[in-house]
């Protein structure tokens, strides 16, 4: 089978067909504890990492968001709050029960009349062009087909002046910092998953996804190629995470 017929699923190369729907799989079998193991596997940093993102943001009252692959609805709660009752998040995922996850939680929270929700394959965003002031998607780009074609789809829905934010898990900026990760990545992460949600091999996925993932650099080139300015990137962590921000001028 070709190169071009085949991507990345961790290690693996899978028919790109075939991708979307082991993605889809991996989180229906988390979902109910996605928000336990994220704080189990980040000891909670992943909070403040979220929290770094609604700030480079800059998102004001009466705004458009749009979040996708929102999980649970961390970055979305947060949008809901800032834009107000005149503003718009518009949350998405690609996994039902992901989304239904995070609905439920913004529910209980009282986020209602500002947020709504739609099935989305970052690929194909179904909105007009020129629509939403902000863009984010958090931890979840690793996980698209063909991250170019997403990039530009976000691209194309954003207004005019408006600007585009992925949270993403990167490459750790020293080679110490790296050994460690990777020590943690594949021996703790899979056992984690094992004891809280009966399966490791999710999580080892999640380890591969990011080792595949493009670095700091090669991904601050692909939002320039889908058109972004200003493309710039912040490390958070030691680059275990990173933010990467860019607008459309």
């Amino acid at each position: 089978m070709s190169d071009q017929h085949t991507t990345d699923f961790g290690y693996q190369r899978v028919p790109v067909e075939e991708k979307a729907k082991r993605v889809r799989a991996v989180f229906d079998s988390v979902a109910e504890r996605y928000d336990l193991m994220n704080d189990l596997m980040s000891f909670g940093i992943h909070r403040l990492w979220k929290r770094h993102t609604i700030e480079l943001a800059g998102v004001r009252r009466g705004q458009r968001v749009l979040d996708l692959a929102a999980g649970t609805g961390d970055l979305a709660a947060r949008f809901a709050g800032l834009v107000g009752p005149e503003g718009l998040v518009v949350m998405t995922d690609i996994n039902a029960r992901m989304l239904n996850e995070g609905r439920d939680r913004l529910l209980d929270r009282g986020r209602v009349g500002n947020v709504a929700y739609c099935l989305v394959n970052a690929e194909q965003i179904p909105f007009a062009d020129d629509q939403f002031d902000c863009i984010t998607i958090g931890f979840g780009l690793r996980n698209v087909t063909h991250k170019q074609k997403a990039l530009e789809e976000m691209f194309r829905v954003l207004k005019p002046g408006g600007r585009a934010l992925v949270l993403e898990f990167s490459h750790p900026r020293s080679k110490p910092l790296s050994k460690l990760y990777d020590l943690y990545s594949f021996n703790v992460l899979p056992t984690l998953g094992r004891l809280v949600v009966n399966d490791p091999d999710s999580y080892r996925y999640l380890a591969e996804s990011i080792r595949v993932h493009p670095d700091q650099e090669t991904l601050r080139a692909m939002m320039e190629a889908a058109g972004f300015e200003r493309c710039d990137y912040f490390n958070l962590t030691g680059g275990i995470v990173a933010i990467h921000r860019g607008y459309k001028l």
